[in-house]
This record gives C-alpha cells, sequence and structure tokens, in this order.
C-alpha cells in the first residue's frame, strides 16, 4: 500500500480519497486472486471500487498516468508474490503457473482498459463542467452581475484587447495569438463555434504586432473581429462589445481579420434596421434608375472616396478619363440634392452596407456554416 500510495501521493485533501485509494487497493488484490482461482476468469468484471476510485482521481486532478503507474506497480507486486509462492511449492517451471500468469495478464489488461475508460470519461465531464462554469462566469461579468473574478485567474485591471473568433481551430488560434503576443489569455467557447476571447497586459497592445501576426500565422477559415484596446473592468467589457459588433462584418469579409474601429459605423448599422433602411433610401435609392441600375454611379463613388475625393485618382483607377468622373460625380449630388462633401461619411457606410448584404451567405447556409463550427477545448 506504502509503495503504490508513494507514486504520486494521493490528494489527501479529496474527502474520503484515502480511504477509497486503500478499498481500490484490496479490491484490486482481490480481483486478481479471482482470476487466478477461479476457472472461469474471463467473466470477471474489474472491481467497482477500482472504478469509482480512477472517477476520483479524474476529479481530484491526479493523471492518468499517475494512476496507471500504480496499478502497473501493484500488478508487478502481485507478479512477485505470486513466483515467490510458486517457488516455495516448487511449480515455477510448471505448465500449470505459465497459464495462471497468462490469466493474471489478460485480468490484468481488462483492469487497466476499464480504469483508463472511467478516468476518461469523468475526465470529460470535469472538464465540460469547468468549462461551464468559467463560461457562466464570464456572462455574469459582462451582464455586470455579482461575481467572483479571480477563479477566471485575469487581471481585470489590466489593458484588455477583445477577440472573437470563428471557425474550426478558433480556439488554439486564439491560444497561439496569446503566446506569441506574451499576453494572459481569458477564452471561452460559445454557441456557433465561436470563441470569446481577451488579451491581457500591463504593458501596451500593439495593434501593429498583433496585425503582423494575423497577417503571417492566422490560420485560413477562421474569421476573426477585433475590438479596440481598453483597460480596467469596464474597458473588458466594452472591447468585447466592440468584436461582437464587428463579427458580422467579418463574417462577410474577404479579410480574415476585422477591426472594430474600421468599421465601427457599418457595424452600427448592420444592427440598427431603421439607420440600415434610411441609407439605403436616401443614397442608395436614388441612383438606381438609369440602362445599368446605378452601377456604373456606384463603381464611380468607392473610387471617388477611396481616392479622398480626387477627381484624377479616381479616373485612373476606374480607366476613364477625368470628365466622365466629374460628370458622374455632379449627376450624384443632383439625384441625392446633396454635396458630396457634406455627406460622404454616409454614403460610404451605405455603399459598404449594400457590399455587406451582398456577401452576406443566404439564412440557410448560415445556420450550415455556424452548425459545422468546432472549437478546441480552452483551460487556460
Amino acid at each position: 500500500m506504502v509503495r503504490l500510495a508513494a507514486i504520486s501521493e494521493p490528494q489527501r485533501s479529496a474527502p474520503g480519497y484515502s480511504e477509497g485509494f486503500r478499498a481500490a487497493v484490496s479490491a484490486a488484490l482481490e480481483y486478481l486472486l479471482g482470476a487466478v482461482e477461479r476457472p472461469q476468469r474471463s467473466s470477471l468484471q474489474p472491481p467497482t471500487a477500482v472504478l469509482r476510485q480512477a472517477e476520483t482521481a479524474a476529479r481530484t486532478g491526479t493523471t492518468l498516468e499517475t494512476v496507471l503507474r500504480r496499478c502497473f506497480a501493484g500488478y508487478t507486486l502481485f507478479g512477485d508474490f505470486l513466483i515467490e509462492e510458486a517457488e516455495g511449492g516448487g511449480l515455477l517451471q510448471s505448465g500449470a503457473m505459465k497459464q495462471v500468469l497468462r490469466d493474471q495478464a489478460s485480468s490484468f489488461d481488462r483492469l487497466v482498459a476499464a480504469v483508463t475508460l472511467e478516468y476518461t470519461r469523468e475526465a470529460g465531464r470535469c472538464s465540460e463542467s469547468v468549462r461551464e462554469r468559467r463560461a457562466k462566469l464570464v456572462e455574469q461579468l459582462l451582464a455586470g452581475e455579482p461575481s467572483n473574478p479571480t477563479e477566471l485567474a485575469y487581471d481585470f485591471d489590466a489593458q484588455h484587447l477583445g477577440l472573437l473568433a470563428k471557425g474550426i481551430g478558433a480556439g488554439q488560434a486564439v491560444c497561439d495569438i496569446a503566446k506569441s503576443l506574451d499576453r494572459r489569455l481569458l477564452a471561452v467557447e460559445r454557441l456557433e463555434g465561436v470563441v470569446w476571447a481577451w488579451l491581457g497586459s500591463r504593458r501596451d497592445i500593439s495593434p501593429a504586432e498583433l496585425q503582423r501576426l494575423l497577417s503571417s500565422n492566422w490560420p485560413s477559415g477562421i474569421t476573426v473581429a477585433i475590438g479596440e484596446p481598453t483597460e480596467g473592468l469596464s474597458g473588458w467589457r466594452l472591447t468585447h462589445q466592440q468584436a461582437l459588433a464587428a463579427l458580422p462584418v467579418a463574417a462577410s469579409s474577404p479579410q480574415a481579420s476585422v477591426y472594430y474601429g474600421d468599421v465601427a459605423l457599418l457595424a452600427s448599422a448592420i444592427q440598427d434596421d431603421l439607420l440600415a433602411a434610411s441609407l439605403r433610401t436616401r443614397y442608395l435609392a436614388p441612383l438606381v434608375p438609369g440602362r445599368d441600375g446605378g452601377a456604373a454611379l456606384r463603381e464611380t463613388l468607392r473610387a471617388y472616396l477611396a481616392a479622398d475625393r480626387n477627381v484624377s485618382s479616381a479616373a485612373a483607377m476606374l480607366g476613364v478619363n477625368r470628365r466622365t468622373v466629374a460628370n458622374r460625380i455632379r449627376a450624384i449630388e443632383e439625384r441625392l440634392n446633396c454635396p458630396l462633401r457634406v455627406c460622404a461619411a454616409e454614403i460610404e457606410v451605405a455603399l459598404r452596407l449594400a457590399e455587406h448584404e451582398a456577401m452576406r451567405p443566404p439564412p440557410g447556409e448560415a445556420l450550415r456554416a455556424a452548425d459545422d463550427g468546432a472549437v478546441l477545448p480552452l483551460d487556460r
């Protein structure tokens, strides 16, 4: 018993662990003895006490390696006992002894397989319980409800950067980014394969460094929306809300990463049905009449705004002459009854909103994509 316990001391703090440990050892020895004594050895089932102790080990943090090492140590001790007894009785070289050892090995294999299965099942249940608890604490903090954030092992007084990542492997991807940036990571898995994550540090988080890592190391097929750097618990909430607002934009963007600061107005328009409808009615609908449904005017607007309202640069981008662009701009202003210098920001959001809606997958495809999303367990 002492020799077995010496293989990584049992968790004495767990109620009943030591008693269960002793009971499991006794039950395992009886099981092996029964395999030697009974002719119907294959019908012996691994003892319940051993299986329950495997579950307790999983719950109390004892590793599977330690559990199995104890099993093998006990098996070795029992084998030594059998050999000593056989030597004393002159049976060591007999065929009967060889059969006993084979039967003992077979019974021990069944015991190890059963212990491994029970440990793995319980460890999975415990891991799921921990993840659910962490997620609940995070939701409570976001909602401003009373909770104990110390359980999350994260510095809420530091600087934070909120991320929302979606796709197969998203959990591992955010872990890798946090490690590369040497930042503390708080991450939980949510619905539809989305990972809520925060990078925390007492040092400033460089957007340029993050962008470099995302450009070079971010896996394909994973979308990430990023908030703005903030500080304190209120900032921790704010950067998450920013990332949450930017996620629909990221989902329809050809780029793997989208920063809230770059899409703030568009993100707001997507969530505000009144604003979105008003922008379409006020700035896009008047451009539709015509042979091409307003396509040339919208294309000119995009180039003009991208060129910082420079007619010559816009003309070069479109491959037309300067006069063509100037005429189109004049026609747009007449249809909108508004100079572009006054409503440029609103028009740009309206155009980006239209692009977003055009790239958004149909509802059925979106649901299928959500069902296919998966993440790795996060317990860091």
